[in-house]
């Protein structure tokens, strides 16, 4: 699979302009980086905005793994499901099809692996639990690693909870700092397989919204990360300075609205590996 740092492209879906105005800012700090980006077609309405959640997965530069997008979540609520087929062939995407329901946000590539919260099973009840994991891992070409979903968060997202970070390491989120019992699950599930760092705030309350700094977009060797105007904020430059020492970091926010309507930087972008744009004779 192709992992966050191997990416050079960052597609939004246009219903994300509505949310001025990290919308914007995000934009030119991907101008800024000479990263490509790319407007989604098909996505004008702002119910339209994650477009990590139905956007394909991508298994190699040029084979995406296409899934079945009708999370429970969204039952009785098809007005927030955007023509998804339609929009990977105005693209012209060649993709690999699965009636598996999931959605992006539920999977994170590292490595050789990939993590995904036990929602998948509640989502596909019409297959035992070995069966899906097979399945599931003919299609990653990829081990899968699963933890459990935390229950306050009805999406049931892995990337919201841990992120890959290289080589054989992950950073979980502040769970320290909020739920012991689930990081005991969570580090009980990882640890077979991953070195696990963990996010840890200094203050005595922990605001509602701190997990939306690892819900950070990494492009190459670019990270942003969500910016908030809350007391954790101080102590999220120097966790990251050191978790990341090789990487370029900007600060994307405030982005109250987004997280407010239930994601983050990670969710409302689409990062993908393309072939470099041509250089021109103005830019040589």
């Amino acid at each position: 699979m192709i992992q966050d740092n191997q990416t050079n492209k960052v597609y939004l879906a246009k219903g994300f302009s509505y949310y001025q105005p990290v919308s914007m800012e995000l934009v030119q700090a991907l101008h800024g980086k000479g990263i490509e980006f790319e407007w989604l077609p098909r996505t004008e309405s702002s119910k339209y905005i994650w477009a990590r959640d139905y956007m394909p997965i991508q298994l190699e530069k040029d084979l995406f793994l296409l899934y079945r997008y009708n999370p429970d979540y969204l039952q009785g609520y098809s007005g927030y499901i955007p023509q998804y087929k339609a929009i990977c062939k105005e693209l012209g995407l060649n993709c690999i099809t699965t009636e598996i329901v999931m959605d992006g946000g539920n999977v994170v590539p590292c490595g050789d692996k990939v993590i995904m919260t036990d929602k998948i099973f509640k989502e596909n009840p019409h297959y035992s639990r070995e069966a899906l994991v097979n399945a599931l891992e003919n299609l990653f070409f990829a081990e899968l690693v699963i933890i459990p979903w935390d229950r306050y968060e009805i999406f049931g997202h892995a990337d919201g909870m841990v992120r890959y970070i290289g080589g054989e390491r992950v950073l979980l989120n502040n769970y320290i700092d909020t739920d012991p019992y689930l990081r005991k699950r969570l580090l009980d599930a990882l640890a077979p397989h991953f070195q696990v760092e963990e996010l840890h705030y200094k203050g005595p309350r922990i605001s509602k919204f701190s997990w939306a700094f690892l819900n950070y977009l990494q492009v190459k060797d670019c990270i942003f990360v969500p910016w908030l105007p809350i007391a954790e904020s101080r102590d999220v430059q120097s966790l990251f300075i050191d978790l990341f020492p090789d990487k370029q970091i900007e600060y994307i926010g405030p982005c109250e609205d987004i997280i407010h309507a239930g994601g983050a930087l990670h969710c409302v972008t689409w990062n993908i590996q393309v072939d470099p744009a041509p250089v021109t004779l103005e830019e040589a």
